[in-house]
C-alpha cells in the first residue's frame, strides 16, 4: 500500500486511518508493459522530500504562473479532517543523490474538499506551488511542463514514471490504463512501490522533451494500491478541473 506521506509521518495529528472502500471491479488488465530503471531523467518529474528523505513523486503541470506541481492528495494532506503537511521540497529529475535543478520549496497545497473531509479515494489528487529562493525564473520555464487533461476517458497508452523509496532514481513503465471502478483508473506496471504515489500517467510524450498530457497520478484506491505491480489513480473529473482552474488563475 503506497501510503507514502502517512507512512513517513503518520501525521500524529489524527492517527493513520485508511480509506474503506470496496474492491474495484476486475475489468480488463493492462496491455503492453515494460518497466526499467531509466538513464534519462525527465526534468518535469521529480521527488518530494521531507526531513531529508524522499517520500512521494510529483510533476510539473502547465499553469499561468509557471509554478504548479501535481501529485496525490495523500502526499500533501492527511485527509479525514486532518491538516496539510509543511516543510516539503521538490527535486526535479532527482537521481543518485543529485538534484540537478536544485530543491524547490513547496507551498500553497490544495486538495479537493472530499479528500480533506473524508479521504475520498475518488479525489486523491493534489496541487501545490514550487519556488526557489533567489531564483527569479519560474519552475516551468526551466523544466518544462505536462498539460493536464480532465474528462478524457479511462483507456490510454501511458508512460508512468515514479520514485520508489528504496531507489535513488525513477522507474519507468509503458502500459495501457483501463477503468477499475466508476471514478478509478488502473494500470499494470511492476515495481511501483512506496514512494511512487503521485507519479504522473502521461499520454503522448514528445520523444525529445518527454513532455505530454497527464491523465492520472498514482493514488486513489488504497492510496494507489496494495500490490506494487498494479497501480490506481482517481479519475480526473470536474472536481479536479475546478481545482486546477483555481490554481492556474492565480497571479
Amino acid at each position: 500500500m503506497r501510503r507514502a506521506l502517512l507512512l513517513v509521518l503518520c501525521f500524529a495529528l489524527t492517527g493513520c486511518s485508511g480509506a474503506s472502500e470496496a474492491e474495484p471491479a476486475d475489468t480488463a488488465g493492462a496491455a503492453t508493459v515494460a518497466v526499467t530503471p531509466t538513464s534519462r531523467y525527465n526534468p518535469a518529474i521529480g521527488t518530494l522530500f521531507l526531513d531529508g528523505s524522499h517520500f512521494c513523486t510529483a510533476s510539473v503541470v502547465h499553469s499561468g504562473p509557471g509554478d504548479l506541481l501535481l501529485t496525490a492528495a495523500h502526499c500533501l494532506h492527511d485527509g479525514e479532517g486532518g491538516e496539510y503537511a509543511s516543510g516539503i521540497t521538490f527535486a526535479p529529475a532527482y537521481h543518485d543523490g543529485v538534484a540537478p535543478y536544485g530543491y524547490w520549496d513547496v507551498s500553497d497545497p490544495q486538495v479537493p474538499e472530499g479528500w480533506a473531509d473524508s479521504s475520498d479515494p475518488d479525489l486523491d489528487v493534489g496541487f501545490a506551488t514550487a519556488h526557489q529562493a533567489g531564483n527569479t525564473k519560474s519552475l516551468e520555464s526551466i523544466t518544462g511542463a505536462n498539460k493536464l487533461l480532465t474528462g478524457g476517458g479511462f483507456v490510454h497508452p501511458i508512460t508512468l514514471t515514479g520514485y520508489p523509496d528504496e531507489r535513488e532514481a525513477p522507474v519507468v513503465c509503458h502500459g495501457t490504463s483501463d477503468q477499475a471502478d466508476t471514478y478509478q483508473m488502473r494500470v499494470g506496471c511492476p515495481g511501483f512501490t512506496t514512494g511512487t504515489s503521485g507519479a504522473p500517467w502521461v499520454v503522448g510524450p514528445d520523444p525529445e522533451t518527454e513532455l505530454g498530457t497527464v491523465v492520472g497520478v498514482i493514488g486513489g484506491y488504497l492510496y494507489g494500491g496494495d500490490d506494487p505491480d498494479t497501480s490506481y489513480s482517481s479519475y480526473f473529473d470536474t472536481d479536479v478541473a475546478t481545482l486546477y482552474r483555481k490554481m492556474d488563475s492565480r497571479g
